[in-house]
């Protein structure tokens, strides 16, 4: 599988038979220009929402046809199995901020987590319900989700092999978010890559669990 970052949560996931799996695309130059990211105009047979907003849910810009997920429950699409697990965007359940979904993409033997907007902390029982995790796509960058201290704890708690950091501040986010140093200092087995895309099959998973740091590809 082929995973490409985009930008702040936007991802491409690119199975083994080249079905294409584009997660929370943004609206570019959204939110008066506070997102500068180019335009998400590739093709996908897929395309994931965690929640309403400009920044998660652009989807005007991915030519079809394509399946969409945006609701709760439990997909098998192009031979993709999906589950959309229910959360919130604050700690409020969802008084401030509204609903999240966290998503879990089964496929090429990997389980790939992409946690959205998520808001709060993960309970034993979301962790049971979330199951292993391969590849984690972790928003670290606070205010409007979890922060770095949160962050760290959400990830120690599902213990995936490849955690990769979003929703974070960059050159191209004028966001009150931070950044991704305050989430990445201290910790061990970070890797920066020099690109917006890995390959990560089941015989690859690294042995011991690492953070990659991937560049936006908009």
């Amino acid at each position: 599988m082929k995973i490409k970052w985009y930008g702040h949560a936007a991802f491409r996931l690119t199975t083994a038979d080249g079905t294409g799996i584009i997660i929370d695309p943004y609206e570019s130059g959204g939110f008066g220009g506070a997102i500068a990211y180019g335009p998400i105009t590739d093709r996908a047979s897929i395309v994931l929402v965690t929640h309403g907003h400009a920044d998660h849910n652009y989807t005007s810009s991915i030519p079809g046809p394509y399946s969409e997920v945006r609701e709760e429950g439990a997909y098998d699409l192009h031979g993709v199995k999906i589950r959309a697990v229910a959360t919130f965007h604050d700690e409020s359940k969802g008084k401030e901020r509204g609903n999240n979904l966290i998503l879990v993409i089964e496929a090429d033997g990997l389980s790939c987590v992409h946690l959205g907007d998520l808001g709060h902390a993960l309970s034993d029982d979301l962790v049971k319900r979330i199951g292993k995790t391969d590849v984690l796509m972790l928003p670290v960058g606070g205010y409007f989700t979890i922060d770095a201290e949160v962050a760290t704890k959400v990830m120690n708690a599902l213990r995936p092999a490849i955690t990769i950091p979003m929703h974070y501040k960059t050159e191209k986010v004028d966001f009150p978010i931070t950044g991704v140093e305050g989430f990445v200092q201290g910790k061990e087995r970070v890797k920066r890559i020099n690109g917006s895309e890995i390959e990560v099959t089941r015989e690859t998973l690294p042995k011991e669990p690492e953070i990659v740091l991937l560049r936006h590809a908009k």
